[in-house]
């Protein structure tokens, strides 16, 4: 399927003047960056990337999407005798999916002509605002997790596509699992799910609810117990299933106080083994409230599909350099109040001291030095329109999943603190 109108019509209509100008074919730069992380936040995660790149190769304009334009007449014929013949053709590198990132860090790097780039705008931007949004927040809600396992479970509080990406960028962020089937099937992500309150409601009883779950899936499944008294919802569940019951789910309540009771009320029924997972509209501050509470796993819906209030990363799509009519570079950059951006371009990398992260450092039009105290960050993702396939599917999941677990484990202590702060490196332009 075409994704070549996923787009702003203003992506095709500036490609349609600069055709009339004669600057269309202009080789530019574009970078892809962050003016700010969202409030209070102390990094953010980079996801999406692989998403992008299936998206990008099914960027062309078929005959359907052709007729439309010519039908609005959004562009002229010269333009749409262009994008008939359309596929993107240039350089693409970036940041490694998954890695850590800062105010200025050039996510993304475009590089081709005015024309070819600039119509990905809209595309780039619309994917890696949300993924990075959501394992951004799924980050901090893993740290505040602990060694306690976390599933997303946020379907049914977003798009059903925005879901499957959600699940996907919660998983590179750190999450064991997603109730959500297509991103299982997609990308390879382990899924979850036992039964909801209406599942209880439809039986006669409680006990019979439990008994036709326990049969269908066995002793070892998790029962949800808060439909109507969880004290007595644990003491049928153990009943019913035998002490060897898998988990027990509590989705309502105080949770610091009922978890605890539950867990004494397992105890003393002999089901010693018995987990508790909680699912009751969780962030990353009230699973790190949890902390001390006996607490097994967490579920995660409303709140990491939402990037935990901050639903867009806030990245922008600029052009910071192209050449001129004789052939040369030149450093373009916006000088508008509380939006001006650096031009050139940039080449990052990440100053380490004994192996903890202390300084994002930026070059801009030169190289930076040869140093063992320093990590190169861009990656080439795409090489003359051809992606890296290695960075696609489920493999291409799970070397984010490693780089960010990689990446957070070399930030500062600091760094992992869910109260509000200052980002935890400073980005430095040399």
């Amino acid at each position: 399927m075409s994704t070549s109108l996923l787009t702003d019509r203003y992506e095709l209509t500036m490609l349609d003047a600069a055709m009339q100008s004669g600057t269309f074919d202009r080789e530019c730069v574009f970078e892809v960056f962050a003016r700010r992380l969202p409030d209070g936040r102390r990094y953010g995660v980079v996801g999406g990337t692989g998403r992008l790149l299936d998206l990008l190769e099914e960027f062309r304009f078929t005959d359907a999407d052709l007729a439309f334009l010519r039908e609005r007449a959004v562009v002229g014929p010269a333009a749409l005798d262009w994008l008939a013949d359309y596929r993107f053709a240039g350089t693409i590198s970036g940041y490694a999916e998954g890695e850590v990132y800062f105010p200025g860090s050039p996510l993304l790097v475009i590089e081709g002509t005015f024309a070819e780039a600039v119509i990905l705008e809209t595309l780039v931007l619309s994917v890696l605002n949300y993924d990075t949004a959501v394992a951004s927040a799924a980050s901090r809600m893993v740290t505040a997790a602990g060694n306690r396992p976390i599933a997303e479970m946020g379907s049914r509080r977003t798009g059903e596509r925005s879901a499957v990406a959600a699940a996907r960028a919660a998983f590179i962020a750190g999450f064991g699992a997603t109730s959500n089937l297509e991103a299982g099937r997609t990308w390879g992500i382990p899924t979850m799910g036992t039964a909801a309150h209406s599942f209880t409601l439809l039986h006669d009883s409680e006990e019979e609810a439990f008994a036709a779950q326990v049969e269908t899936l066995g002793s070892g499944t998790t029962l949800l117990v808060d439909t109507y008294d969880i004290e007595h919802g644990v003491e049928l569940a153990v009943k019913v299933a035998g002490p060897k019951l898998g988990a027990v789910r509590i989705d309502s309540g105080d949770l610091g106080e009922t978890v605890a009771a539950v867990r004494r009320q397992l105890d003393g029924l002999g089901a010693r083994d018995t987990r508790i997972t909680v699912t009751s509209d969780l962030d990353e501050h009230l699973i790190a409230a949890l902390r001390a509470a006996p607490v097994d796993s967490y579920g995660v819906g409303t709140s990491v599909v939402t990037g935990s209030g901050h639903p867009a990363a806030g990245l922008v799509y600029k052009l910071v350099a192209r050449k001129d009519a004789d052939g040369g570079w030149v450093p373009v950059a916006k000088k508008s109040a509380a939006k001006a951006t650096v031009g050139g371009r940039k080449i990052p990398v990440r100053a380490l001291r004994d192996g903890v992260a202390v300084e994002e450092r930026i070059y801009v039009d030169e190289a930076p030095p040869a140093s063992g105290a320093e990590r190169h960050l861009l990656v080439p993702l795409v090489t003359g329109g051809e992606p890296d396939d290695e960075l696609r599917g489920p493999a291409g999941v799970q070397r984010a999943r490693d780089r960010r677990a990689a990446s957070v484990a070399e930030l500062p202590a600091d760094a992992l603190r869910l109260s509000r702060g200052e980002p935890a490196l400073e980005t430095v332009y040399v």
